[in-house]
C-alpha cells in the first residue's frame, strides 16, 4: 500500500465528477459501509467486514450489484430462495462478484483479517451519504 495516499474525508461525492484510487481507498476504509459516490443510476460503497462477520442475507429485486474484494477472504452465497443457496464460491483479494437482481445473497468473512471490498449498485441502493460505522449501525437503519 502506498503510505502517501490520503483517503478523502468520509462523505458522498456524487453526483459530481470524482476520481479516486479505489484499491487504496477500499483497503484504508474502516467503516462498515460508506456510500462514497451516489449518482442517479449508480452507487459506489466501501465496506469493511470484521473477522467472522457477514454482510447478512439480502436481495435487491430491482438492481444488479458488483462486488470487488480488495483484501481478505470470504464466501459468497447466492440463490433464488431466501433459505436455499444453489451457488457458493470462495473469494479472495482481486475477485469480482456479479449479483443479478432478484438473487438472495450473503458474503461471509472466513479469513483472519477484515474483508475489505467495494460494491457498485445500479441503480443506487442506499440513501445518498450513507455512513455506517458498524454493522449494528447498519442494522439499526434498516429497521425503519
Amino acid at each position: 500500500m502506498n503510505d502517501d495516499y490520503i483517503l478523502p474525508p468520509p462523505k458522498d461525492y456524487g453526483p459530481c465528477p470524482f476520481v479516486i484510487n479505489i484499491e487504496e481507498a477500499t483497503k484504508r476504509n474502516n467503516y462498515y459501509r460508506i456510500a462514497l459516490w451516489t449518482g442517479e443510476y449508480l452507487q459506489l460503497t466501501l465496506m469493511n467486514i470484521k473477522v467472522g462477520n457477514e454482510i447478512g442475507l439480502e436481495m435487491h429485486p430491482d438492481l444488479d450489484q458488483f462486488i470487488r474484494v480488495e483484501q481478505g477472504e470470504g464466501i459468497i452465497k447466492m440463490g433464488d430462495r431466501k433459505n436455499q443457496f444453489d451457488f457458493q464460491a470462495k473469494v479472495y483479494d482481486d475477485y469480482a462478484i456479479f449479483i443479478p437482481a432478484g438473487k438472495w445473497h450473503n458474503m461471509i468473512n472466513t479469513g483472519r483479517t477484515p474483508l475489505k471490498l467495494y460494491s457498485i449498485y445500479a441503480p443506487p441502493e442506499h440513501p445518498r451519504g450513507t455512513l455506517h460505522e458498524t454493522k449494528e449501525d447498519a442494522e439499526e437503519h434498516h429497521r425503519y
